[in-house]
């Protein structure tokens, strides 16, 4: 027992070590697809992570009936938004946009990457902004200061998504780099069905909108 928290100790340790930073100055975009099968690039189940230098973001956007306007896709993300645990900081229905925060708590091993994974349950907690803007017919959702709050025996590890990517991608161990991925995977599949769950009351063609009965 232990040993496996002293080992999880040294892994948060070193995820908090100082990343390096390419600074080549560069936009770089990855499609994260978490379906099943591989299909068109814009499908429901997959998001954007876009890389501009140090700063990490997921965004995506979401056509709709070209009738629907900002004014209604404007109020359906508010009634939408009024069921989760998301605080409003910002709205403006002529500008067509509106920001919120969050803190969500989530488990590593919930993606679709470590499901047949050996590790038991590993809780931790994600806050983040997500804006959504708006024009006649789509809208588009960014989530960003992505930052991750990783449980320890002296307590809650802080770190942001853009070192988390960095600990994925680079020449770490083996262990450090599937937690980091773990970390990753898990939040992208709590995005996509969030937005995709956005992105079905904006449309109102669901059986439970049926203005029929």
């Amino acid at each position: 027992m232990k040993t496996l928290a002293l080992s999880t100790l040294l892994m948060m340790i070193a995820f908090l070590a100082k990343a390096q930073d390419d600074g080549d100055g560069k936009i770089r975009t990855y499609q994260v697809d978490h379906s099943v099968k591989s299909p068109a690039p814009i499908a429901p189940d997959s998001i954007k992570l876009k890389i501009e230098d140090n700063n990490v973001y997921y965004q995506k956007t979401f056509k709709v009936d070209s009738n629907i306007k900002v004014s209604s896709i404007y109020t359906r993300v508010l009634e939408f938004m009024a069921a989760k645990n998301f605080q409003q900081n910002y709205g403006y229905e002529q500008e067509g946009k509106i920001i919120y925060t969050s803190a969500q708590d989530l488990n590593a091993t919930s993606g679709t990457f470590f499901e047949n994974y050996e590790a038991g349950a590993s809780p931790y907690t994600v806050q983040f902004a997500f804006s959504v803007d708006m024009k006649n017919g789509r809208f588009r959702c960014t989530i960003s200061n992505v930052v991750f709050f990783l449980p320890s025996e002296g307590g809650n590890w802080r770190t942001n998504l853009y070192l988390v990517y960095q600990k994925m991608t680079g020449n770490e161990s083996r262990r450090v780099k599937n937690y980091a991925r773990s970390l990753i995977d898990s939040f992208e599949k709590y995005l996509i069905d969030f937005t995709n769950g956005l992105y079905t009351e904006v449309e109102h063609k669901a059986d439970i909108y049926n203005s029929k009965f």
